[in-house]
């Protein structure tokens, strides 16, 4: 059986028909996971003898007729900033390497309560701060596609394992696009809901106005039976919202805008290409396409780089060897805090922190930090604006297919660029989701990004299933074939 090509729903109905058990699903994903990880790193720590103990109790429940949801048996890989109870939560930073979590986080929670098995943490950009996974602690994970090329980031490993059938699906979490832009790397569906609507209580923060937990699948159906799992407010959760969803009709054909100003430079031809081969499919179906311009979307990048530095700094402060971290050695308590920072964070975090402490300092809160949060709010109002003339809005989810290792790296400001289509939409707080639609000329993953009004993630889950079904993307990584 091969699980890159198999869905949530189907494996459910093998499980119901007896034909197939939860226990062997579990086996060949670890089995896959075993031929893998040796190549593309790409979960820290696999749960086997957990797994196992897992899958069998839903082995027990589903021959009783006793399934607890769609997701019982399902074997779920979580990225290394989300909490499960006793084990550790590492957020891929030497800082936190001994951290055991004493609790689960509230998605956590719900995905157990739903029978789902977990087959391990997966790596990450330190403190999810990262386009690349570059960044880890402990070393790069490798795209499934061509090992020679990153898995984008900062949930690089969350989408690899999907990629590569080691995970049926994955837990992953998104600050400026860390869910969609590895799913576009990897060729597989990246789902960003909108702000509030996932409890992000047991997520280590890094941008608390910006962070959002979601699901990276290989369908559309599969994002959307994960987040009915995982949505629902939460009181342990401040920034949690009430279930106040808005449909958008579907008793008519959709009217999709194009955002002109992420198909201008910065964007390849075959990203492009892919939006445009999109474009026609709708249109094809009826649907109406118009180019709409946000013209705030270029100031996207600096905005999202005033204000989520600013955010890790007050976050990451508590990371100082006396409240959390591994504590290093100094004569005084300020040596001993320095020390621990020096030895625990790596350079991109700490090149984050110190942006971010600057933006809130004294003499420049207002001029850099205040203003950051005043263009943020037209930007919302923007899309607002759009949003009564349009459904939809399409654009590519990356501005190029994923690139070579440490092409990057020596200008940070090509690093951030690969987020330019990703970042509007967690400013803005709305619901977003990349689909996989084609291959580039070097056969990798390339894909399209949709966005919807606040609050209407369930319309957006619908409108892209019939996409995906239109594009029919259905090629996978060349390295299930290799190891088979």
């Amino acid at each position: 059986m091969n699980l890159s090509n198999s869905s949530i729903s189907e494996i459910n109905k093998l499980y119901k028909s007896k034909e197939l058990k939860p226990s062997e699903v579990y086996e060949e994903v670890f089995t896959n996971a075993s031929l893998s990880e040796s190549i593309i790193h790409a979960h820290l720590k696999l749960f086997q003898e957990e797994g196992i103990e897992a899958s069998k109790l839903s082995d027990e429940r589903f021959a009783e007729g006793k399934q607890l949801s769609d997701l019982d048996g399902i074997p779920i890989a979580i990225k290394d900033n989300i909490n499960l109870k006793n084990h550790e939560t590492t957020c891929s930073s030497k800082i936190l390497s001994n951290y055991v979590s004493p609790y689960d986080a509230t998605v956590i929670t719900k995905l157990r309560n739903s029978g789902v098995v977990f087959t391990g943490k997966t790596n990450l950009d330190e403190f999810a701060m990262g386009s690349s996974t570059e960044n880890s602690a402990f070393g790069p994970t490798k795209n499934p596609w061509n090992p020679e090329h990153v898995p984008g980031g900062s949930s690089g490993g969350s989408a690899a394992v999907v990629s590569v059938g080691s995970a049926l699906a994955s837990l992953g979490s998104d600050t400026g696009g860390s869910i969609r832009q590895p799913a576009s790397f990897c060729g597989v569906v990246g789902f960003k809901p909108t702000y509030g609507t996932v409890s992000r209580y047991g997520l280590v923060a890094f941008a608390s106005s910006l962070d959002q937990i979601g699901p990276i699948t290989n369908s559309v159906e599969d994002a959307k039976i994960i987040f009915n799992s995982i949505k629902g407010h939460d009181p342990l959760d401040a920034t949690s919202i009430q279930d106040t969803s808005i449909e958008i009709p579907e008793d008519k054909t959709a009217k999709v805008g194009v955002i002109k100003e992420l198909m201008e430079d910065g964007i390849s031809d075959e990203s492009k290409n892919e939006v445009e081969k999109t474009i026609k499919l709708l249109e094809e179906q009826g649907n109406k396409v118009v180019e709409v311009s946000l013209p705030l979307t270029k100031m996207a990048l600096s905005i999202y780089y005033l204000i989520a530095p600013a955010e890790c700094s007050a976050n990451l402060s508590r990371l100082d060897g006396v409240r959390y971290g591994s504590r290093e050695s100094g004569e005084t308590s300020y040596e001993m805090i320095e020390n621990t920072r020096a030895e625990g964070f790596g350079e991109e975090v700490k090149k984050r922190i110190l942006l971010g402490t600057y933006a809130l300092s004294a003499g420049y809160y207002d001029a850099y930090y205040g203003q950051a949060l005043k263009a943020r709010s037209l930007i919302t109002k923007d899309f607002d604006n759009i949003f009564q003339e349009v459904d939809y809005l399409i654009s590519p989810t990356t501005p190029t297919p994923a690139f070579k290792f440490g092409e990057k790296t020596e200008n940070p400001l090509e690093m951030y660029m690969s987020d330019l289509c990703t970042i509007p939409a967690n400013l803005a707080g709305l619901p977003a989701i990349s689909i996989p639609t084609g291959l580039s000329n070097q056969n990798m993953p390339l894909s399209i990004q949709l966005m919807s009004p606040a609050r209407t993630d369930s319309s957006l889950l619908k409108f892209s299933e019939k996409l995906e079904k239109l594009v029919a993307f259905n090629q996978r990584t060349p390295l299930l074939k290799d190891m088979k």
